[in-house]
């Protein structure tokens, strides 16, 4: 099953959809980032998605459902984010440092307060949950091998040296970046979480 068929539809074809969909998850994708899988419940978020009970039954099922719309819904508009930032730079090595900045920039102050729901999902949820996992597996490649990529972009620009083992340093900024999303959960400043992204591109130096 891709990320895609993850979504549900809220009303059956032919027929117009009751409410906003988008909205729903993201109100949705805040409950689970502040409570986490098992303390979410269907009346929090009942109450944050504004729909009735009824409506959420039918548009994904139960919690589980509505678990792994927001996921796929919270990866899809992550990708878009990093992507558009990872465009803006024109090396490898600049490549690199926006998609570390990317995760940095979300590991502080409220956003890092709230935490990572592929993060979260793959402590809280995903250890239960087969079909959970392989989607939280799945995100986690995706990222390994985006990083991976744009090392090798840098190598072949010049930016980064070809002593570097793209496969070995894509896994250590997999492991720094999502440590990220964790530690930013303790209030760390954005100045301490810049000078450790700062540390980290060492890693390609």
């Amino acid at each position: 099953m891709t990320v895609a068929n993850l979504t549900p539809v809220a009303k059956t074809r032919g027929r117009p959809r009751e409410f906003d969909m988008d909205a729903a998850l993201d109100a949705a994708l805040r409950v689970f980032s502040e409570r986490g899988y098992h303390a979410a419940s269907i009346s929090e978020l009942t109450e944050a998605m504004g729909l009735a009970s009824g409506s959420i039954y039918k548009a994904f099922k139960d919690k589980r459902g509505i678990f792994l719309a927001a996921f796929a819904h919270y990866r899809k508009l992550g990708r878009r984010r990093l992507e558009a930032m990872i465009a803006s730079a024109k090396t490898g090595r600049e490549k690199v440092f926006q998609m570390v900045m990317y995760y940095t920039e979300l590991s502080y102050g409220e956003a890092g307060r709230k935490g990572c729901l592929v993060v979260g999902g793959a402590n809280d949820f995903a250890l239960l949950d087969e079909e959970a996992a392989v989607h939280v597996v799945a995100a986690f490649a995706a990222d390994e091998k985006l990083m991976a990529d744009l090392i090798r972009i840098g190598q072949a620009d010049g930016t980064i040296p070809k002593t570097v083992d793209p496969g070995a340093a894509a896994l250590a900024f997999l492991c720094f970046t999502k440590g990220l999303r964790v530690i930013g959960k303790t209030g760390r400043s954005r100045e301490e979480m810049l000078s450790a992204a700062e540390a980290a591109m060492k890693l390609v130096t």
